[in-house]
């Protein structure tokens, strides 16, 4: 019988939510995996906390994040807080000898990155492991995708074109949430989404940002101040507050192979829901992903006669493809919370073999200073800025 893992998740929220089904999941679909025990789930609100516990599926539940990182029983710590969490929650898991996966973005900051960072590769050297949480690296489409280019499929990548849209917050009366709050989330659209968008360039490249230049905006000043949160969302109570983030965030970037690339993140983007995408340029041809078709990747072949040039699409539902064998017969579609089992399923049988998870906290890291490096710039009147 393979290790038990016993898990203790911080927050249970929206992530908390979608991590929940997640360990819950693992076992019964990937059969390698080691066991796991959804042992505690922690938060601040007694009573939410203990609802919580009873959906999502956790035994027991507890208000104090450190009596649950203190605690013998416990193995791994997924943090699934507000961003101005991260540090102090994962750094003492970690120093507890606790494996750590992270949401992302890493931190709020590259000072709190690069702390986690250190941190991480310390307990490294007791075979401590530690990942975050870009949950995209695992949709089987861009897996293809990445396999694609690795075998050199594009050639010489020239240009990488990658947007994130949203409408989620374009109601003026959408209530001011806590990732409007820049103490909060770090940022808005920028850290929320972009980070997306930076990992998968990285992902699917293997090629590092190196400099940008960038806009942010805020559109809706004031908001209406949050009632009682439920997911996403909030009620909303007497009194307006101010927003603080960014609702939208342009970019262009130099990467290091000479490739350049454009990015754009908005939550106002009216009818786009969750319309993540990249597009990729070689000399030999172009791949295209959108996350709201996120079973299919268009690939375009330019060694083929013009007469027959054209993307043509493919199906990410086949066995033979990352992570699909696991769930159903091809042609049957997967969908956004079979991301985050296959991020789990990686980050367990990491532990299991003794292997590094990826991303680490190290390229969490890299985005964070990407992230940092775009604010600088668009306070800067969108100066060319290096990523440091």
């Amino acid at each position: 019988m393979a290790q038990n893992l016993r898990v203790a998740m911080i927050g249970y929220g929206f992530m908390g939510k979608v991590h929940s089904h997640a360990w819950r999941s693992v076992n019964h679909f990937f059969p390698d995996a080691p066991n796991i025990e959804m042992t505690v789930i922690c938060g601040r609100s007694k009573e939410a906390l203990e609802n919580a516990r009873v959906t999502f599926g956790w035994k027991e539940s507890e208000t104090d994040w450190k009596k649950v990182i203190a605690r013998d029983d416990i193995d791994i710590v997924d943090v699934c807080t507000a961003g101005d969490t991260h540090e102090e929650i994962a750094i003492a898991a970690l120093k507890a000898g606790k494996h750590v996966i992270c949401e992302k973005p890493l931190a709020n900051n590259a000072a709190e990155a690069t702390a986690m960072a250190q941190a991480a590769n310390e307990a490294a050297k007791k075979s401590t492991k530690s990942m975050v949480a870009f949950n995209y690296r695992r949709v089987p489409a861009l897996a293809v995708a990445k396999q694609f280019i690795e075998s050199g499929k594009l050639g010489t990548i020239y240009h990488v074109r990658a947007n994130y849209l949203q409408d989620w917050i374009i109601d003026p009366e959408f209530p001011l949430v806590w990732r409007l709050d820049k103490k909060t989330a770090g940022s808005g659209a920028l850290g929320d989404i972009a980070a997306h968008i930076i990992d998968a360039s990285y992902f699917l490249t293997g090629s590092k940002i190196t400099s940008v230049s960038g806009q942010l905006k805020t559109f809706i000043k004031e908001r209406p101040l949050p009632g009682a949160y439920t997911g996403l969302t909030a009620g909303t109570s007497a009194g307006r507050g101010t927003v603080t983030v960014d609702d939208t965030a342009v970019f262009t970037a130099n990467f290091d192979n000479g490739a350049i690339g454009t990015f754009e993140a908005t939550r106002f983007a009216a009818g786009r829901k969750n319309a993540m995408s990249i597009e990729v340029n070689g000399s030999k041809g172009s791949i295209y992903f959108n996350f709201e078709d996120m079973n299919e990747l268009l690939f375009h072949d330019h060694t083929h006669p013009s007469s027959e040039a054209g993307f043509r699409k493919i199906l990410a539902t086949d066995g033979a493809q990352p992570y699909v064998a696991a769930w159903w017969p091809p042609g049957h579609i997967i969908g956004y919370e079979h991301t985050f089992t296959h991020e789990i399923y990686d980050f367990v049988v990491a532990i299991k073999n003794g292997t590094n998870p990826s991303p680490s906290f190290d390229d969490g890291l890299y985005v964070q200073k990407v992230l940092d490096a775009v604010e600088s710039s668009a306070g800067n009147n969108s100066q060319l800025t290096q990523v440091k």
